[in-house]
């Protein structure tokens, strides 16, 4: 019997009805449960096929409990490596690459020093920085967000370079992403599972958390949304994460990718709605039951993305 389990916090519709999806699918030696841990012993694992994972970026003993189990065999999704690695400014520089518009963006240093440094830790960064190049690029009015997100959090709207004087200081040892703003028309989430499935949601982040997704919004056209298809798929394809959500806010056209490192997206039906939240679940339960059935026991069966996979065929010739 393959299992597979879903790992997850204060979510309350989800992971039961993408349990209970899988289960009433009746697979042949196929089931979901509730991961349940009672001790993690060093490359002793094994017990799941497959792990969705909804919740270690907030627990760090998940994460090194699923690093364990994707070592002993378990398809971990996402693969708890690479969400370890990448950050928001990196996902951005990929993008780049992949050729997907993007915001003007920079990283900056924290607004303190880091715990046990000192000024002499920074002896290789300029002062002052080029803080007036670095404000010519970007352009106010600008976003400031943490460059490793964190669900809205520490988000700041500036208006100009003394709110930004403000604002950072506010920020501590937070390391941040200065962004330009994008005024836009439209404005996307799109889902994306197995980095094959895609859906695409009219969205409005101005409005309150349970107010978000348009229902009934205004005609989109089709050329517009085979582009905002085609910049997810790059997108998920190049990151390698198998569940998603990429949001785009457009502007003259052109779609603009804004966030797109979620890997364990908002799926509460409160939030998303019944026909998305029917949309997710469906395919997240379809997705986790062909990891299941291809899982290689013993073996690592975790995904990556192009970019991970290039780089290791050119350092390989």
């Amino acid at each position: 019997m393959k299992k597979i389990g879903i790992l997850f916090g204060m979510e309350d519709t989800f992971p039961q009805a993408f349990i209970d999806r899988v289960n009433s699918k009746n697979e042949k030696d196929v089931i979901a449960e509730a991961v349940s841990i009672d001790k993690v012993v060093q490359n002793k694992g094994g017990e799941y096929a497959v792990i969705i994972d909804r919740i270690s970026q907030d627990v760090p003993f998940y994460r090194a409990f699923l690093k364990n189990a994707a070592l002993t065999g378990t398809n971990v999704i996402n693969n708890p490596f690479w969400w370890s690695a990448d950050d928001k400014f990196f996902n951005n520089a990929l993008a780049d690459v992949l050729g997907v518009p993007l915001p003007n963006t920079v990283i900056l240093p924290s607004a303190e020093h880091p715990t046990d440094t000192t000024s002499k830790s920074f002896r290789n960064l300029k002062y002052p920085m080029d803080w007036e190049g670095i404000f010519d690029y970007v352009k106010f009015p600008a976003y400031m967000k943490p460059y490793a997100g964190g669900g809205w959090k520490n988000v700041y709207r500036l208006e100009n370079k003394e709110e930004f004087w403000e604002k950072h200081r506010e920020t501590g040892q937070l390391v941040m992403l200065l962004q330009e703003e994008i005024v836009f028309t439209e404005y996307f989430r799109v889902y994306c599972l197995g980095r094959k499935a895609v859906r695409i949601m009219q969205y409005e982040p101005r409005n309150p958390h349970h107010l978000r997704y348009v229902i009934d919004g205004p005609p989109v056209s089709k050329k517009l949304l085979e582009t905002v298809k085609d910049y997810t798929l790059r997108l998920c394809n190049g990151l390698g994460y198998d569940f998603n959500t990429v949001e785009f806010a457009v502007r003259d056209g052109i779609p603009y990718a804004i966030d797109f490192g979620n890997p364990a997206p908002d799926a509460e039906l409160t939030s998303v709605g019944r026909e998305n939240f029917e949309w997710v679940v469906e395919e997240a339960a379809k997705m986790a039951i062909t990891a299941a059935k291809k899982q290689k026991p013993g073996q690592m069966n975790l995904t990556w993305g192009t970019f991970m996979k290039d780089s290791v065929a050119l350092a390989n010739k």
